[in-house]
């Protein structure tokens, strides 16, 4: 009998989701019919999180130092995509800047080559920290490219699901 092994899945066909977390300390609270700001992006990396270990010496067992989990910690997401007349990024992370700015609750969505939901990781309360923006030169004919970096409050992944996004996100961390 011969059993089958799926193969992985390409890493290039995703989806970025962001919505304006609705308060300080809640998730956010999406209506059907209302889609999420989406964007088109080339790359996406800080999808990581490490537990710091603790230690602790337990009186009488000299032998070895028992290890227990800490605190999570979360690196930041990291969002690239070629410059496109709209500058929603650059506007996001300036409303900061100005003292004004909202935080987003996100997904990140890996589709298979059907374009199927495979894997999504959700986000909460994302703060953009940093924008790059693009190296000018004009012997080359490279795509301007802007990037994004998102500070956050925790990752969820989960699997592949049925549902839309918008009650995806509208369950964000229930």
């Amino acid at each position: 009998m011969t059993r089958s092994r799926p193969d992985p899945v390409l890493g290039f066909n995703f989806t970025v989701s962001l919505v304006e977390t609705a308060s300080a300390g809640a998730t956010i609270q999406a209506t059907f019919g209302v889609a999420p700001a989406q964007a088109g992006f080339s790359e996406c990396s800080g999808l990581d999180v490490t537990l710091q270990p603790e230690t602790y010496a337990e009186g009488g067992n000299n032998g070895a130092l028992l290890k227990f989990t800490g605190r999570a910690s979360w690196s930041n997401i990291r969002l690239k995509r070629g410059i496109v007349t709209a500058a929603h990024l650059w506007q996001w992370h300036y409303d900061f800047i100005e003292g004004h700015g909202k935080r987003r609750d996100g997904v990140i969505t890996l589709q298979d080559e059907r374009g199927k939901a495979v894997r999504s990781w959700r986000f909460k309360r994302g703060l953009p920290v940093r924008w790059v923006g693009p190296s000018l030169n004009a012997m080359q004919s490279q795509i301007a490219v802007e990037e994004i970096e998102i500070a956050h409050e925790g990752i969820r992944a989960t699997g592949a699901g049925g549902g839309n996004l918008v009650s995806a996100v509208s369950n964000l961390f229930s």
